[in-house]
């Protein structure tokens, strides 16, 4: 449970560390964003289809796979009071790995929509990524059953969108393909 807040207030990250393991929130720009409810089913299953097929694909390399709740500060250098946590992230400098989560930007980073957190993922955490230069940002839209890939380039996000039916390359693995048909099995 989230302690009560004042919502004119911006927090910390030394806040955020106060609040205790057992709190499940994210903190953008020292604005609080709870956790609660938790995950839907088809939210759980989507992330473990596409979690399984990251897991296989990274064993014996040396980047590995996260799934939340795992703490993310994309900027702690920066001073910046954000603390995410996506669905699944990808990360290959194992220096950026810290007991607490994951100190600077992962090499990929995948939302997995819901209708209480979709604008949160698709803007405020959009702009996030970006500006810690996160190379590879998936967005899954379960009622969709797209994906939309953003792959960094020159400053920025380019993206292709994929149906369900499509085999998506990892830019940032390379030889890595995920079969989205499998993503969204039931």
């Amino acid at each position: 449970m989230l302690p009560a807040l004042d919502k004119s207030k911006r927090y910390t990250y030394a806040d955020y560390c106060s609040w205790g393991e057992d709190v499940r929130c994210e903190l953008i720009d020292g604005v609080v964003y709870d956790m609660s409810p938790a995950p839907t089913s088809a939210h759980q299953r989507i992330s473990g289809n596409l979690f399984a097929q990251l897991y296989v694909f990274l064993q014996g390399k040396p980047c590995k796979v996260f799934y939340a709740p795992f703490d993310v500060r994309l900027d702690p250098g920066a001073g910046d009071d954000s603390v995410v946590q996506p669905d699944i992230l990808v990360i290959c400098d194992m220096s950026k790995i810290t007991d607490s989560g994951c100190d600077g930007a992962p090499d990929m980073v995948v939302e997995i929509l819901s209708p209480s957190t979709a604008s949160k993922d698709m803007l405020l955490k959009h702009r996030k990524y970006l500006q810690a230069c996160v190379r590879e940002y998936w967005v899954v839209d379960p009622q969709l059953k797209i994906v939309r890939v953003h792959v960094l380039k020159d400053g920025r996000y380019d993206y292709i969108d994929y149906l369900e039916t499509s085999r998506v390359p990892v830019r940032t693995l390379d030889g890595c393909e995920i079969d989205i048909q499998k993503v969204f099995a039931d």
